[in-house]
Order: structure tokens, then sequence, then C-alpha cells
């Protein structure tokens, strides 16, 4: 699964990585801890203005038929393998896929009676995009955007903390993602697949980021478990 992530990149050097035609200089500040429920940055195709939007989105889908928000829960991730033949994803599956920027994330693994975490980022710690979907829902005047995080089974690095891990798209890949002319599942679905081994490092980090309250460098500096 993926619960907590990084994203310690500023917007503009988002913007030039992953080719963002309109964003807010300011929108992002260093994040070493992002939560559900927090608001997180992704990247969509805006078909209006015709570029990709870098924006912040609630983490945690809620479809637009949605009537009663303290109910529904809080779908932070949607399996790949599924995600197109569920009701809360199948239409943002189909029109509202987007890109969750990230710099690393964080598995736990089970240890005795205790959980070690461990951050995982690419060996040159350069930013990357996660697969994920959005919504867009209105009630009385009120707009909620939202967003999920789609997960696939782990590899061979990330399997001995989890049994799955965030689905990450390579930048050769993103153009296809985003199209929103793009709607035959087998185009896509071809993409959700765990990421290579070789490509992230896991480094094992002290439990003070178990808590969502702390939000510093602290949460990423490796210890020795």
């Amino acid at each position: 699964m993926c619960g907590r992530f990084t994203l310690t990149t500023q917007a503009a050097e988002v913007a030039r990585l992953f080719e963002v035609d309109y964003f807010e200089p300011d929108a992002l500040s260093p994040r070493y801890n992002v939560a559900p429920t927090q608001g997180i940055p992704v990247i969509r195709y805006d078909e209006r203005r015709g570029g990709r939007e870098l924006a912040l989105l609630r983490w945690g889908l809620m479809p637009y038929w949605v009537d009663e928000v303290s109910s529904w829960p809080t779908l932070i991730n949607a399996r790949a393998e599924t995600a197109h033949t569920k009701p809360a994803f199948q239409d943002a599956f189909a029109d509202r896929r987007c890109l969750v920027v990230a710099d690393g994330f964080y598995e736990w693994k089970r240890e005795g009676g205790r959980k070690q975490p461990f951050y995982l980022q690419r060996p040159d710690g350069l930013p990357f995009c996660f697969a994920g979907l959005w919504e867009h829902r209105e009630r009385a005047g009120k707009t909620i955007e939202s967003c999920t995080i789609l997960t696939t089974d782990a590899n061979d690095l990330v399997a001995p903390l989890h049994d799955r891990m965030p689905v990450i798209i390579p930048p050769d890949y993103h153009r296809l993602w985003l199209d929103p002319g793009v709607r035959r599942h087998e185009d896509i679905r071809k993409l959700l697949v765990p990421l290579a081994e070789e490509e992230l490092i896991a480094i094992p980090v002290s439990t003070y980021v178990n808590h969502t309250d702390h939000d510093d460098i602290r949460c990423i500096e490796a210890i020795t478990p």
C-alpha cells in the first residue's frame, strides 16, 4: 500500500521535470510526512487550457455520487488490478487519471513486536510520480477535489516490508497515463506494474515518522536498525 510519502522538491523544479504548464510557484512547501486526508500534489491534464496542471487535492478519493461525506471511507489506495471495475474508481480510471508527485515513501516492516519504518526513494533522490485517480464532487456550493494512489504487487525490494507498493509511472509513459483520449483499459493497465527493484533504495529510519504531526527532515534520517 502507500500511506505516507514525502515531497521536498519545489514547485518550479517539479514543473520543469514533469513538463507542467500551469502552477503556482509557491504551491509546495517541503513535506517529510504527507498523510491521508491532507492536500497532496498531483499533475493532471487540464482540457480547458490544454496543458498539464499542478494542483493540491485531498488524499482520499470521494466519488462524485457520494452524498454523505462523514460515512464514506478514506480511499487513499486503489488496487491497480481491479480499479477499472470498481464503482468508486471506474469513472475516474477512464476519465480522470493523474500523477501524484513524490520523492520518497514509507513502509513498515514487522520485526517481532515492533514495526521498523523504511524510507524508499530513487538512488539519485529525484522525484517521481505515482499513478493516481482524481474526482470532483460538488454539494451545496462546496467543491471537493480528491484523489487516490494505485497500488500493485511489491517488487523484490519492497516485498519483505509489505506485499503491495504504489505504482510508479516512468517518465516515458506520463503522457499516455494523462491522455484523456486514451480510454481502453488494455492501453493503460499495462503501465500498472511494479517498478524494477534496482530503481529504488530502502533506508531504515526512526519511528519518529510514525506520528503524523512530525513533518521535518528527521523523518528521513537514516538509522542503524
